[in-house]
């Protein structure tokens, strides 16, 4: 049976099993979606793949993200880093991101 086309897929269905709020970071395996509106626990909801996407990063010394750098997500830390360890590939940065800032803006890249 030859492929058959479903949807664009910059975004998929998602029934989470707990609450899920606007901005949401879901991982899956080596995919990680962000839900864009609230979705119910056991009720079908989308998670966005692909977008831009303002995003938490750690603030300190050598915290700082450069535009265009690869960037990863960190579930234990619920940050954006650069250190691929312990972490699932997201994107890249779009903007920099100083030690400072709390936040960096992201390109999501479904894996």
């Amino acid at each position: 049976m030859p492929a058959t086309f479903i949807h664009q897929g910059d975004a998929i269905d998602h029934v989470p099993d707990t609450d899920l709020a606007p901005g949401a970071v879901v991982v899956l395996a080596d995919l990680i979606g962000v839900t864009t509106r609230t979705i119910p626990a056991g009720h079908l909801g989308a998670l966005q793949l692909r977008g831009v996407f303002d995003m938490p990063k750690a603030t300190g010394a050598d915290t700082g993200i450069a535009k265009g750098q690869r960037v990863f997500w960190h579930p234990a830390n619920q940050v954006v880093t650069t250190d691929p360890t312990d972490a699932v590939a997201l994107g890249h940065a779009v903007r920099p991101a100083t030690d400072d800032d709390a936040v960096v803006r992201v390109r999501l890249v479904a894996a």
